[in-house]
């Protein structure tokens, strides 16, 4: 995909407002024509009906309507970070268990002002979207002990007016909030560290991420590292570990025993697994310069389990 810089369109807070289109096909082409990337997730639920994921994103018209041709119902996804020009704090909600408690903390330290909007989600939670800071990357991570992440560069969510199924009821993502002051970008690094302070020295550790370059062609470092990213960037994951295991001379075999458990633990299907790392063999290497990988070959950031 394409990284361009945006500014806020004021076309998405009617398309995610009460007063938006009635169906998600009409929210899709708005959001489109809007210059924001979408693409269809399951109905009623979170995981991409494309074969590469967000990573399929896309403004044509076209292309989008044959989509939800197919898939009426089908839910909105929409990539973060560089590619929308959007990024996305989640304050999940599970039980008992939120992520409240830690935003207000971050919200005291001043560190989550600036937001553009809120959506409500359908577990209770809070989609909080800040502008994308142009020429810079964030990646996606995510804390599960404090229940906060961060949706940027390598990540995606999905937007009203979709929904999901919770206990037998479809419950829709909606507008809760719009901020009425100029809206500004997010440093999701001093979030991470503040709500889970420990998290720099997990991510060094060996059995998580790969530390230094020389590791990545170990297919056992990969595989460990891949089982510990979060939803959201699963499948963005799973295509540069593949990617590493082709550049290194792994055949296609090889590659889909090394990764395939350790993704299918991560969440994702047999059948998403089986569709991405084919699409990794049909693509040429990634260049490389005589320091090594280029930018575009880094990893999503490594993540605590």
């Amino acid at each position: 995909m394409k990284h361009v810089q945006r500014s806020l369109p004021a076309e998405v807070v009617r398309v995610f407002g009460p007063d938006g289109p009635h169906t998600v096909a009409e929210a899709a082409l708005a959001l489109a024509a809007a210059g924001l990337p979408v693409f269809p997730c399951v109905a009623g639920a979170k995981r991409p009906l494309t074969e590469h994921g967000f990573l399929d994103a896309t403004t044509d018209p076209e292309r989008l309507a044959a989509w939800w041709r197919v898939t009426p119902r089908a839910n909105i996804g929409m990539p973060t970070g560089q590619a929308s020009g959007l990024d996305v704090v989640d304050v999940d909600v599970h039980g008992s268990q939120t992520g409240f408690p830690a935003i207000h903390a971050a919200r005291r330290a001043w560190l989550v002002d600036g937001f553009a909007w809120m959506v409500r989600t359908p577990s209770g939670g809070l989609h909080a979207y800040y502008p994308h800071l142009a020429g810079t990357e964030q990646r996606s991570w995510s804390s599960p002990a404090a229940h906060v992440d961060f949706r940027g560069d390598g990540g995606y969510v999905v937007v009203p007016p979709s929904v999901v199924q919770r206990d037998g009821e479809a419950v829709a993502y909606a507008l809760s909030a719009v901020t009425q002051d100029r809206p500004r970008p997010i440093d999701a690094e001093a979030l991470h560290a503040f709500v889970d302070p420990g998290y720099r020295a997990a991510r060094r550790a060996p059995a998580v991420g790969i530390p230094v370059p020389q590791r990545r062609t170990d297919p056992t470092a990969i595989a460990n590292w891949l089982r510990t990213v979060p939803e959201g960037g699963r499948n963005y994951a799973l295509f540069w570990a593949a990617r590493q295991m082709r550049d290194a001379q792994f055949d296609h075999a090889s590659t889909l025993g090394a990764l395939g458990p350790a993704a299918q633990a991560a969440g994702l299907t047999p059948a998403e697994i089986a569709a991405t790392i084919r699409s990794t063999f049909r693509r040429p290497p990634a260049p490389t310069t005589p320091s090594g990988p280029t930018r575009r070959a880094e990893p999503p950031q490594a993540v605590t389990p």
